[in-house]
């Protein structure tokens, strides 16, 4: 590949890669997300979570109860206030997702060579002999000779407890399957997939909306990712389509996020060599942010695991060549630009070209640093939220928390709240905006005595970029 098109910082030197990494407040540029669940739920562990880098909580709801997942939130809102980090929210709905449900604590024993049958009753208790699910049109979906495969929840692929069924005949509602393999199914819930049929199932089902109007506005989440990629004949090869997805999501100024890198880490405290790499391909790719699922919901370790992610990022991002990657959504957007991707370009720009520390944006909404966050600085973009004017108290400190929390999913943003403008009636709000960013990027270590910072702002009607050094008094 020609020089000018790589995405890497040269020369790579071993000793930079193999050197330890130091440790920061902000671990990584690009944002981690957690699963929460029976492995992470604990003040202490969620508290460890985020401490080891965790940006974002997952709140997957194809698993356990609303009650459930509150009392886990609960203990979020404690630790973030213990630890002095901010976490998004994020719901995940089921959709479209086809689930066995079983008694929890009672495991399932499956034998090659019997039969089982599968039905939407519910109601019927599950064994090695009934597979209750939670579709009921499945029986006109599936035809003779059609494979199923059942696994535990968020299955890694490296575990044994999954079982391959092939259809036998229908009976009304019910299928008759052959037991292809011996296994074991322990849990409360799996995952059916059926090779090769398009499944009716919308993708925001009842159940769904229900939950996002009930649980997710009483609690003002953040982000709401609707999981489950619909047509598997479109993705045949899942690298390609993940490097273009995410070059698109890139030059479109939208995060991406990707999942299901370091499955092995459920119960092994280091990932493969092919999972690391995977981790840094994403990084260099561009991703915004890297999902845990099953290693940090039910898996061994997932505090370690969060951090180990979180050193890989690191290590990727000091070889990302982001003045190529700059280059390239400029070029992409082309000209001539708007005034708002004119300024944070030049905001990048000035950045990169000075070796800032810090790009500091002041923004109400979070679209100002996620425009910044865009052109791929190398340095964290402090985004000084600030609530809108005119608003209640009690809508102001909803709005305005979560617009903060919202960048948390953006790469290498992260959000400072600023307080109403009844503080000091000395300073313009402006003023009282860069005093609490430059006094928080030296207090977490980004800023030190001499460094510069790129200022980006709006003054009337316009946008003004400025570089100062800092000073530390």
């Amino acid at each position: 590949m020609h020089g000018g098109q790589m995405l890497l910082e040269e020369p790579v030197r071993l000793a930079s890669v193999l050197a330890p990494s130091k440790t920061k407040f902000f671990p990584s540029l690009t944002k981690i997300v957690g699963t929460l669940g029976s492995s992470s739920r604990s003040v202490e562990t969620i508290e460890a979570c985020l401490t080891a880098g965790m940006s974002v909580a997952r709140f997957d709801f194809s698993w356990l109860t609303a009650e459930y997942h509150q009392e886990t939130l609960d203990n979020l809102k404690k630790a973030v206030s213990n630890v002095k980090k901010p976490c998004a929210v994020m719901l995940d709905t089921v959709g479209p997702e086809l689930q066995v449900h079983n008694t929890p604590g009672e495991p399932i024993e499956l034998k090659a060579g019997n039969h089982v049958i599968i039905t939407p009753d519910l109601s019927r208790v599950p064994s090695a002999e009934i597979l209750p699910i939670n579709f009921t049109d499945l029986a006109k979906a599936v035809k003779n000779g059609d494979t199923i495969f059942i696994g535990q929840y968020l299955f890694t692929g490296s575990e044994t407890t999954s079982v391959w069924l092939e259809v036998l005949d229908t009976a009304g509602k019910d299928i008759n399957c052959l037991v292809k393999n011996s296994a074991r199914l322990a849990g409360s819930i799996f995952t059916m997939h059926v090779s090769q049929v398009a499944i009716s199932l919308p993708t925001l089902t009842s159940s769904d909306k229900q939950v996002i109007s009930t649980w997710g506005l009483q609690n003002n989440v953040d982000l709401i990712s609707l999981s489950y990629t619909r047509h598997a004949e479109d993705v045949r090869e899942v690298f390609v389509f993940q490097k273009t997805a995410i070059q698109k999501c890139n030059m479109a100024g939208k995060p991406a996020i990707i999942t299901r890198v370091v499955d092995s880490m459920v119960d092994n405290l280091r990932p493969t060599r092919a999972e690391a790499t995977d981790v840094a391909n994403a990084v260099l790719d561009g991703t915004d942010g890297i999902s845990l699922g099953a290693e940090t919901l039910r898996g061994l370790y997932p505090v370690e695991t969060i951090r180990t992610v979180g050193q890989i990022c690191a290590e990727a991002e000091s070889v990302y060549n982001h003045s190529h990657q700059f280059k390239r959504i400029v070029q992409y957007v082309g000209e001539p630009m708007s005034h708002e991707e004119s300024v944070a370009s030049s905001a990048v720009r000035a950045a990169i070209k000075v070796k800032a520390a810090v790009i500091v944006v002041f923004t109400s909404s979070g679209r100002a640093s996620r425009l910044i966050a865009k052109y791929r600085p190398p340095m964290p973009v402090l985004a000084v939220v600030f609530p809108q004017e005119g608003m209640g108290s009690v809508e102001l400190s909803s709005f305005g928390i979560t617009q903060a929390r919202q960048c948390l999913a953006v790469r290498g943003v992260y959000p400072i709240l600023a307080p109403s403008r009844k503080g000091d009636a000395s300073m313009s709000k402006e003023e009282s905006g860069l005093k609490l960013a430059l006094g928080y990027g030296r207090s977490v270590g980004i800023l030190k005595p001499y460094d510069r910072a790129v200022i980006f702002e709006k003054i009337g009607d316009s946008s003004v970029v400025k570089i100062i050094e800092f000073e530390d008094s």
